[in-house]
């Protein structure tokens, strides 16, 4: 498991647990009060390191690769979820998963960036960084939403479009432009959730929704922060400094209107209990649903107008 720096003193302390309760079963010694003390130092730990982060910290959180992803949230909260593949033109891409299933008795549409937890995974999934038939692809499940009157729920998490030559030949620009289109005038609910990095029109092709959460420790923005302090300062190093100007944590979203929920992680991080960010997960998409079904499908398309269109001009 790689371990962030300021993470290292935690897992040192669950290790010495996990070699006392060892002990405790082979030689039947009572090390109640032992763990106890070692729980207590380790809770305090990570409320120290955890109550306010640095912004680098957060960066380093959002892209953690034990960080889970669109099919650990699935395998969690979809039941019955059955995976739709291929544009129906080029290929099946893997960066990106789509599919139908049930959230608490309710049928959505899946749609859900995907990275790899080691190299081999990664290079199959991308790094999630979808071509244009994933942006393809979900224009399909989008289209078979809207006709079944499906709500559609997605999970944001790429660096960016991949920007590769091939990519570019098919539409890669092209094929963003009509997801935002299509996600503008689908007809249904829109839920998106920003789960860890949600790097420029990548993560907005798949991000406009009528409500939008992000995760506590995520980030989200038009440009990489490394990607930014090249264009700036022609120098990755003030990738901090450009982070920071560039407000991508929830917080600083939340407070400028781009997202409507900040989505409360496990102390230390969505990494540490898939299980507790799942069900709060689901408790967004649950509530955001019954709110949306309650609306006419045209007052449903007028108030996703005018969030968006808010949100274009009060920065011009």
């Amino acid at each position: 498991m790689l371990l962030l720096d300021f993470e290292k003193p935690i897992y040192e302390i669950e290790e010495q647990i996990e070699n006392l309760k060892k002990m405790a079963l082979e030689r039947g010694l009572d090390v109640k009060s032992e763990i106890e003390q070692l729980e207590k130092k380790k809770n305090e730990i990570l409320k120290k390191e955890f109550e306010n982060l640095s912004i680098d910290k957060i960066i380093k959180i959002a892209r953690h690769p034990n960080r889970p992803y669109t099919l650990d949230y699935i395998e969690r909260i979809v039941d019955d979820f059955t995976e739709v593949h291929g544009d129906r033109h080029f290929a099946d891409d893997k960066a990106i998963v789509t599919g139908f299933g049930y959230i608490d008795n309710k049928k959505v549409a899946i749609i859900g960036h995907q990275k790899g937890k080691n190299t081999k995974d990664n290079l199959y999934r991308n790094f999630g960084m979808a071509n244009p038939e994933g942006y393809r692809k979900s224009q399909r499940i989008m289209q078979l939403a809207e006709k079944f009157n499906i709500p559609i729920v997605t999970f944001v998490d790429t660096p960016g479009a991949y920007p590769g030559i091939g990519a570019e030949e098919r539409g890669q620009s092209e094929a963003i432009a009509v997801n935002l289109f299509k996600m503008f005038k689908a007809a249904t609910p829109i839920v998106c959730i920003i789960t860890g990095e949600g790097g420029s029109g990548g993560a907005l092709a798949i991000a406009v929704g009528d409500k939008v959460g992000m995760l506590e420790f995520s980030i989200y923005g038009v440009i990489s922060p490394e990607g930014c302090s090249s264009i700036l300062w022609r120098d990755a190093s003030h990738s901090i400094e450009a982070a920071k100007a560039m407000k991508v944590t929830a917080k600083d979203l939340y407070e400028l209107g781009v997202i409507d929920e900040i989505i409360k992680e496990p102390i230390g991080g969505a990494h540490r209990d898939y299980d507790e960010i799942s069900k709060n997960v689901k408790n967004f998409i649950v509530k955001s649903l019954d709110e949306l079904q309650k609306l006419p499908k045209k007052k449903l398309l007028s108030k996703r107008w005018e969030k968006w269109r808010k949100m274009t001009t009060q920065f011009l």
